[in-house]
């Protein structure tokens, strides 16, 4: 089935050692929203949530000291091996009210629900049915309780990434079976069209804020060599594919292997109906 091979292809992807060696790095990008996200999610002390695509358990970790002892935290994610990195850091931060799980938010069950807060970071734009995905995440909320959670504007506002740069270097992407959706960091970077898929998950009170903001940080938090095979760069283009991204982030060049980076993103909240 056309569910089971992309499902497959996301366990695959967050499971492979080299995303979890380069996550610290991909982290500067990405940790560089979390106070706003905090801000956003106004988490109070007895609260129970949900972190969806935990990753590396930054934000989970985060989560768990805003609720204090009386409240818990569940990081769920497919990453076995995030999990495992997020679990060592849960540990050295003391912070005995986490627990992480590997499941599919978009149709396994979630231990722990009913939550009163479900929060992502960058981790809910990889479902290939996004409204049956939003929909089993508001299954395992309260009434009345809120989902908060920032993605990527599209890619144009997003300039450090490096598609454009690799685009004549890959082949085709195939359209996505018929009754899926696209899958990718900037997968929700229209918020019209997230919004739709909010509503037609049951969430209503939906709200977006979009932001900017930089960080400074060196090459490796954007690209690594390992990723040309990734992406399927054929190994005679790869010298001219390096120089290609190497050539399209200079312009962010600050220093020595730093770079300042122009980051755009949404801040997307919404309510599950009393």
């Amino acid at each position: 089935m056309a569910a089971e091979r992309v499902n497959e292809s996301e366990r695959r992807r967050w499971n492979d050692d080299r995303w979890t060696t380069a996550w610290p790095e991909r982290e500067r990008l990405t940790n560089t929203v979390t106070p706003h996200l905090l801000q956003a999610l106004a988490l109070q002390p007895g609260e129970r949530v949900l972190d969806i695509g935990c990753g590396g358990g930054g934000l989970t970790i985060a989560a768990a000291e805003a609720v204090g002892p009386n409240g818990a935290v569940v990081g769920a994610d497919l990453s076995a091996a995030l999990l495992d990195l997020a679990t060592q850091r849960a540990a050295a931060a003391g912070a005995s009210n986490v627990s992480f799980v590997v499941v599919d938010a978009q149709t396994d069950q979630f231990p722990g629900a009913p939550f009163d807060v479900a929060a992502s970071q960058f981790g809910v734009m990889f479902f290939d049915e996004p409204v049956t995905a939003f929909a089993n995440i508001r299954a395992h909320l309260r009434p009345a309780a809120r989902l908060v959670f920032v993605c990527w504007q599209p890619v144009d506002r997003n300039p450090w990434h490096s598609s454009g740069a690799l685009r004549r270097f890959l082949p085709p992407t195939p359209p996505p079976a018929a009754g899926k959706s696209v899958v990718g960091p900037f997968a929700f970077g229209d918020v019209a069209q997230t919004t739709a898929i909010l509503h037609d998950a049951g969430f209503t009170e939906i709200r977006s804020e979009m932001q900017e903001t930089t960080v400074d940080a060196p090459m490796s938090a954007v690209f690594d060599d390992w990723q040309l095979d990734f992406l399927g760069v054929p190994p005679a283009q790869h010298a001219e594919a390096r120089a290609a991204v190497q050539d399209h982030v200079d312009r962010f060049r600050i220093g020595p292997d730093l770079y300042r980076y122009p980051l755009a993103y949404i801040v997307i909240e919404a309510s599950n109906p009393e």
